[in-house]
Order: C-alpha cells, then structure tokens, then sequence
C-alpha cells in the first residue's frame, strides 16, 4: 500500500507548476528558487558543503520542515542544527524510529509511542515479555545496521480510511488514529528501512546522520498511562551526530550516577521510601533539617514581600472540584474517599482553597493585591510506575502562593515575581532562562484581556533584561504564562518555577471585589510557585551540590571530636555552645579511634570537624578542619577562638552564601 499512494504522491509533486519563489533566511539574504522542487537541503548544499552535513531539520515560515521535501511557495527558511533544541528533538525522535524498527524486528513485537525527550528518546511496545538488559546489544546491533544502511525517511501524507487498513494489525496504531485523526481528513506517516510508522514528522534526511547509538534502559508503563489498560514495555536511549559528543554523555551519566539523589539520600540518612507508603517520603532528621530550612528560607521572604502565610485544609468535598473545573479534567489523579453517602478527594493544589478564603467575605480594591502563600500537604495519585525518588511522588509540598489583584496591577506584581524568583535561583547560583507562552486556540476570555495581559507580561519581562524567549500558543487555556527553566551543575534543565495568569477560576469562583467607584469587578489571580515541589527541589539540590551542602542549608555543619576520652566534656561543651547558637553541631563519643572518627566524619561530608585537645580546652578554642580542605594532605587545621569561629559560622547562615571561607 505505501509504495502504491507514495507513487501517486511523487507523481502529484512532479505534475505541479514550477515557479520561481524567493526565500529568505535569518540574516536576511534571498535565495532563489523553484517551487516543487527546490528543497531546503538543495539550499544547504548550496551556501556550504559543511552546512549541508550538520544540519538536520528545516524549519519554513516558523514550522518545521523535513529537508529533502520541496518548498511550495516563498518563505522564510531556518536550518536547524542538533545544537538547536527544535533540531535535537528532532534527531531524538527520528533516533526513535531506529530504535521502533530494531525493537520491531527483534521482538516481533506492536509498536506503540516512540517520541523525543530532553535527553534521549524511547519506544514503547506491546509484547508478551518483558525487555532485560541482556537484550540491549541486539538492539544496538540492528540500530547500528539500519544506521549503516542509510535509509531515508520518506513522508507520505494518508487519509484516515488509508492509516486504518493499514494498521489493522496493530491496536494501539488503531486507538490513536480513530482518537487524533477526524473523520474525512488525513495525516502522515514515515518510512526508514521496513519500518513504517504512523506519524507527523518531520525528520532527518536517513538514518546516516546517526553517529553514535546507544540502548541506556528499559521499563514498563499502562497503554496511555492507565492501569487499567495494557502493561507495555519501554525501551530508552540516546544518540549523537558524532562520537565525540556520546563519550562526553556517557561521563555525563557516570558523574551523574555519584550524584544520583536517592544514592546520596540514602548514605546520608537524609530520606527513605517505604512499600507501605508508595511514592511518599520518610524525611529523617538530617533530611528534615534541609526541607525545614528551604521552607523557613521562602517564610522570612514572604514577610519581606508582603505575603500572607495561611492554611488550607487537606480534603474537600468533590463539588469544590467540580466548581473548579479539576474534576472533570484530573480526577483520575487525584486520591477520592467517600465519606457519609458523599464523595471527598485529597487535595491536589492549594488554588480552590485559595478562591474560598478569598470569597469568604466581601473585599474592597484596598485589600488588592493579596498574596496567599500556602505549604500545605498535597497528594497526586501518580501511576506506581512512574514514581521515581524524590522526583515524582505522591505526597509533596509546594512553596506555592496565589495572588490576587487588579489588572492595573498585574506589571508590577510581575516585577515582584521576577525579582523573587531571581533571589532565590541566585541564592543556589542556578541560572535560568525564561519564555512567555501566549494565547492558545482555545482559551477562556475574551481577545482584550489577553492581549492586555499579554503586553503587560512582555512589558515586565523586558523590565526585568534578562533575554526571554517568546513560546507563541503555548499559554494555558486560562491565561498566559512565564515559563522558567533553570541550570544546575551538570548542565540539566529542570522547571521549578511558574508564573501563571488564569482569569478562569475568578470566573468560575465568581470572585469579586469593590471598586473605588463602588461597582464589583472580577479580580486576576497568578498562580506563583519559585522551589515547587520541595521533594523535587531538595532531589535537584543534592545532585547539583553532589551531598556537598553549603553551609547554611547543611545537616551536618560541624562535628566536634576529641582527641582523647577526657577531652569529652569539652567536646560536649563545644557542641552544646554551638547548638544553642542554631548551628547543627555533634561531638563523637564513640569509642572509635581518633583517625576514625576523623575519616567518618570526612566521609559524612561535616562542613566542618572541630577537634579539640588539651591546647584547645586551655585556650577554649577548637581546631577547624575545613571540608574543602578534606582531600588535601595537610588538613591540620588551625587554632581558633571558639566565640570567634562561632560568629563566623553564623554569617556563614546568614548570607547563605555557597563557600565556606570563615
């Protein structure tokens, strides 16, 4: 069937009118040529043989473009590299491909879902077996064979009776074309070597492009993440336009692999999970130390910035979630009980509550703008799946805050988020970077307030000069928003933070406030949240720092040791001293060897071991070991004054900076 309708496209193309069309690219240069005929890798070819070789995708009058398709008209043209984003995505998701056509031929198996992600890509399969690790070489070997084989992606566009005949034998094909596809329309599929896959594209030009391939990992999920549908296999992996960029992955992974959260988490009895608690976090007392810190970091700011700290309750009745619109869209995320003949659910957000306390009572344009912040306990009934450490849990807690206010006081309100988020990010020296996402095709409101909303966003983000990315139809359907996604050590891109307008759930609330000219008004609300998931920001701390806290947020700031057992009560005194003073200090009194307990605690990563001995109780004074000079073979330390160290160590807290300079 493919290669019947593929004949009758390429016989269409070549009966098309040839026409003399102009494209222009980003700096501005035309290029001449014809329609139907001229593609953008003619055009590649045409400005450098080096350029033609590193691109992978085109993109033509802002939407991507496979490069060996004929442009049909004039345009704007971008070659897109695997440097880009759009052209890594895309280079995953053709990688994909290679990895549905291996797994395929190997297994035997029906294909499912093959799509990109932010570091590699994976296929899920319907199969009688489960995938094991022993099974990745073959993989490879067929991936590497189709690689070396250079098969080109060729597209060819399908009605939807076609698309249904042709994968009658495959059920999962058959859910989403008669779910995605409406009725008397059509859409694409690509073929590479024996693999034909239903798809929208685009890709790279063949599967030669592919340098290095890799197999990382496999899985299981639930046929569209419902458990209640088939168990599928998922395999991952990863791949590069050279092999150069593979081996620096590969060290990326096994630094990463130190760094792993729940290995750390683990060493330094920080947290734990239990099978009797899925997806939900036992925070011992050192983990409880950093969760209680971040959240006492995020209260002293919002009393500086004129927040008001409340408290929801944990479970409503369903009605409230019906008014809010969540029932109909995330019930099946959520944990329901019922409860007298009634139906009741876990929360899952903090905002209906929040438009609860708000409407509880009357309220004037003065009271403008509120600022609720809450750290309520959340639940989300996250497949088992897919629970992953800290990353993705059931129960969490959310530095999250809504703000209420009117639209003329919707800019400056955004220069306070802004500035907020950047403190806080600056705190951990993340970098990040931010996009605006505009109205969407299907929103709520009317044109007006959106564009009204919209410039006032891109007037605060201008007024902020950090250089943002515009996301155009990317908004949520009840208002647009910033998107920021921060940098941690290893280069990985997390997004913690959101910035949110909604003008729905003021409607559906039927929120309202007095004016000054005493009319009612309906007021704008910001979703606003910097750490997010404290869970999922303490995961993204420990790997960024490698269990190495910085001082003021460390579990273990100082260990006090004696050189000998009857330096014991100085070392209690020390340690109580320091205790007293906020500073999470021990002193070892085991019986351990004193070059044990010294290793242990270097092991343990204490900012600071304080020893002390006879000269040290005489003087009261400590011996400071700095953690950074741990590794170092002179770590002798030096003498210093315990009211002295002890200030020091206190601006250490205060300033929250990142060294350990005292």
């Amino acid at each position: 069937m493919f290669n019947r309708l593929k004949k009758e496209y390429d016989e269409k193309v070549a009966s098309m009118p040839r026409e003399d069309i102009e494209v222009t690219l980003p700096d501005g240069k035309v290029l001449q040529g014809k329609s139907w005929e001229t593609s953008p890798l003619d055009l590649a070819k045409g400005i450098s043989k080096s350029l033609s070789e590193k691109v992978v995708i085109a993109k033509v009058d802002g939407a991507l473009w496979d490069l060996p398709r004929p442009l049909e008209k004039s345009c704007k043209l971008e070659l897109l590299t695997f440097e880009d984003d759009e052209g890594r995505k895309v280079f995953w998701h053709s990688s994909a491909h290679v990895l549905g056509e291996a797994c395929e031929l190997h297994y035997g198996c029906h294909l499912c879902l093959g799509p990109p992600l932010d570091d590699g890509f994976y296929y899920e399969m319907g199969m009688e077996k489960a995938v094991i690790a022993s099974d990745y070489p073959a993989l490879e070997t067929l991936a590497k064979r189709a690689i070396s084989e250079k098969q080109p992606f060729e597209r060819l566009v399908m009605t939807k009776e076609s698309l249904l005949e042709m994968f009658k034998h495959n059920k999962y094909k058959q859910h989403f074309i008669r779910d995605k596809v409406p009725d008397g329309t059509s859409t694409t599929v690509y073929r590479c070597g024996p693999l034909i896959d239903l798809c929208l594209g685009p890709h790279i030009p063949n599967t030669g492009k592919i340098k290095a391939f890799a197999v990382t990992k496999n899985s299981s999920s639930y046929f569209l993440g419902d458990a209640n549908n088939d168990s599928l296999q998922r395999v991952y992996g990863i791949s590069f336009p050279d092999n150069k960029q593979m081996k620096k992955h590969l060290q990326f992974l096994e630094d990463a692999a130190k760094r792993d959260h729940r290995k750390i988490g683990q060493q330094q009895e920080l947290f734990f999970f239990s099978d009797l608690s899925p997806g939900s976090c036992f925070f011992l007392p050192a983990g409880a130390r950093i969760y209680n810190t971040l959240m006492d970091m995020q209260k002293e700011e919002y009393r500086k910035r004129g927040f008001h700290e409340v408290m929801t309750p944990n479970m409503y009745n369903t009605k409230l979630w019906e008014t809010s619109g969540h029932w109909a869209n995330y019930s099946e995320d959520m944990f329901v009980l019922d409860v007298e003949k009634e139906q009741w659910a876990l929360k899952p957000m903090n905002c209906p509550g929040h438009c609860l306390m708000f409407k509880h009572r009357e309220r004037s344009h003065r009271e403008l703008p509120l600022r609720l912040a809450d750290f309520g306990v959340l639940h989300r009934n996250e497949a088992s799946g897919a629970l992953s450490g800290l990353t993705r849990v059931r129960r969490f807690q959310q530095d999250d805050a809504h703000i209420f206010c009117r639209l003329d006081q919707l800019g400056a309100e955004m220069d306070s988020c802004l500035d907020f988020l950047q403190h806080i990010y600056g705190i951990f020296g993340f970098e990040f970077s931010l996009k605006l996402s505009t109205r969407p095709e299907k929103f709520l409101g009317d044109v007006e307030t959106w564009d009204k909303a919209e410039k006032l966003l891109e007037e605060a983000l201008n007024k902020f000069g950090k250089k943002w990315e515009l996301n155009p139809g990317d908004g949520a359907f009840y208002g647009p928003k910033i998107d920021i996604v921060m940098t941690d050590a290893l280069r990985r891109r997390h997004q913690c933070a959101t910035i949110q307008l909604d003008f729905q759930l003021p409607q559906r609330f039927e929120l309202q406030y007095r004016s000054k000219d005493m009319t009612y008004e309906r007021p704008v609300m910001i979703h606003r949240a910097i750490l997010g998931s404290l869970e999922r920001f303490i995961a993204i701390l420990t790997e960024n720092f490698g269990g190495n806290w910085p001082f003021w947020l460390s579990p273990r700031q100082v260990l006090v040791i004696p050189v000998a057992p009857k330096y014991n009560d100085y070392a209690m005194e020390v340690q109580q001293f320091l205790y007293a003073k906020g500073i999470n200090a021990e002193a070892d009194l085991s019986e351990f060897t004193f070059g044990k307990k010294v290793a242990m605690g270097r092991n343990a990563r204490w900012n600071f071991i304080f020893v002390v001995g006879e000269e040290e109780v005489q003087a009261r004074s400590v011996n400071c070991r700095n953690r950074n000079d741990f590794d170092s073979k002179t770590t002798k330390g030096e003498m210093r004054k315990l009211d002295e160290v002890a200030e020091k160590l206190l601006e250490l807290v205060q300033t929250k900076t990142l060294n350990q300079i005292i």
